[in-house]
């Protein structure tokens, strides 16, 4: 590597924590970082616990950073410039590096660590030595708790990195580390973050929608392939299953009674999910319901939806509160679009007064009013899809495009 090349630094902290399966972890990680830059010339390694990516001069490296950092098991990434271990040549990087922030910084601080204790100076005599280049060269003033950049200096081997951005990661654990799931998935707020959720513990999703069409225009279809696009840059979200429920949504809606549609829109929803999963060999299915976040979302509703359901239902938002899904829709990028108004089955054939602590014995009864072996049947024999880029996935021969 030559001096004053550009590298982005990862770091992880999760999969240090993986004692004798830690090399697999980060080798897992590594192999999804190389997929994500599949379309670059960067290079990745692994050096001392991090991950280097050595970003040619035809790229940006503040782009590529931030492309890495959506990656689950990612912490966060340094774009940096890479020098060797003179003291004159560091302080002249780093005076170039505040010079290209913009607003120009007026505070600074210098944040030096040694992989290395064979460097001739301490990390404290690094940030005093640096520190006084920066104050003559630029005028700026040190500021150690709140300053408006923190030039951070990494030595380890015979190399040094100089980084004034730092991007947090997705955390978690690499895409392909916990198995794939079958994610519920519509164009609201909730639901992406669920799917986002799994993805960053180390599992691949695969999205089902279910659109109001043909009752209502499939606008919702369209916008969660957007949404899917944007999951996608994670790497964990393979593909997206869609189905238009209009048809069944009326059927149900006319067998039984009014206050019971949801409970049962959804009973058929989780066997149309649990038949997928069957087919996908899927682990588990995600939805992203939320204990008492609206009237179908009780504890007793909650338990009823399940019933029957074979696979394990994992609902990761159930305790937080809209607040902070919706910080956290807008973390990730899928807010904007969640918010824009769109007909979807979510909102078809709603009763006045929905059931709130239903019995299951009601439950059973509807259920004898309708067929759901042929609602599932029929929601798989219509299947749609599209796919993303995900290195881990293999879809069923089922369904793959001839």
């Amino acid at each position: 590597m030559h001096v004053s090349s550009h590298v982005c630094f990862v770091s992880y902290h999760e999969l240090g924590l993986k004692g004798r399966n830690r090399p697999v972890f980060e080798r897992r990680l590594v192999d999804n970082i190389r997929f994500a830059l599949r379309d670059t010339s960067c290079k990745v390694r692994r050096i001392h616990s991090r991950i280097i990516v050595e970003v040619p001069d035809s790229e940006d490296m503040y782009a590529i950073g931030e492309r890495i950092a959506m990656i689950p098991g990612v912490a966060n990434v340094a774009p940096s410039i890479v020098a060797g271990r003179d003291l004159d040549e560091m302080g002249a990087i780093a005076l170039r590096a505040i010079k290209g922030i913009i607003p120009a910084p007026q505070t600074f601080r210098i944040t030096a660590k040694r992989s290395n204790t064979d460097f001739v100076l301490s990390s404290q005599e690094i940030n005093e030595r640096l520190g006084g280049v920066v104050i003559d060269g630029l005028g700026l003033k040190v500021n150690l708790t709140k300053p408006d950049v923190n030039v951070r200096i990494t030595i380890s081997g015979g190399q040094s990195y100089i980084s004034v951005v730092k991007f947090e990661g997705a955390g978690g654990l690499p895409v392909g580390s916990s198995g794939k799931l079958i994610s519920l998935l519509s164009s609201g707020i909730d639901s992406p973050v669920a799917t986002w959720k799994m993805m960053r513990r180390g599992a691949i999703c695969v999205g089902l929608h279910f659109s109001g069409a043909p009752a209502v225009a499939d606008t919702s279809t369209r916008l969660v392939h957007e949404i899917g696009d944007v999951l996608a840059q994670t790497g964990g979200l393979a593909r997206i299953y869609s189905i238009q429920f209009g048809d069944i949504q009326r059927e149900i809606a006319s067998a039984v009674f009014p206050d019971l549609r949801i409970l049962m829109y959804r009973r058929v929803m989780i066997a149309v999910a649990q038949e997928l999963a069957r087919i996908e060999q899927a682990k588990a299915l995600v939805t992203g319901e939320s204990l008492g976040q609206v009237a179908s979302q009780t504890l007793d509703n909650l338990v009823a939806t399940g019933e029957g359901c074979a696979s394990p239902i994992f609902r990761p938002l159930i305790g937080d509160d809209k607040h902070d899904l919706v910080n956290l829709a807008k973390r990730i990028g899928t807010l904007g679009l969640s918010e824009q108004a769109v007909d979807d089955c979510c909102t078809l054939f709603m009763p006045r007064q929905p059931e709130t602590h239903v019995k299951i014995e009601r439950i059973h009864e509807a259920d004898a009013q309708l067929d759901i072996d042929a609602f599932v049947a029929q929601c798989i024999e219509t299947i749609s899809w599209q796919d993303y880029p995900c290195n881990q996935y293999k879809p069923p021969k089922q369904f793959v495009e001839e």
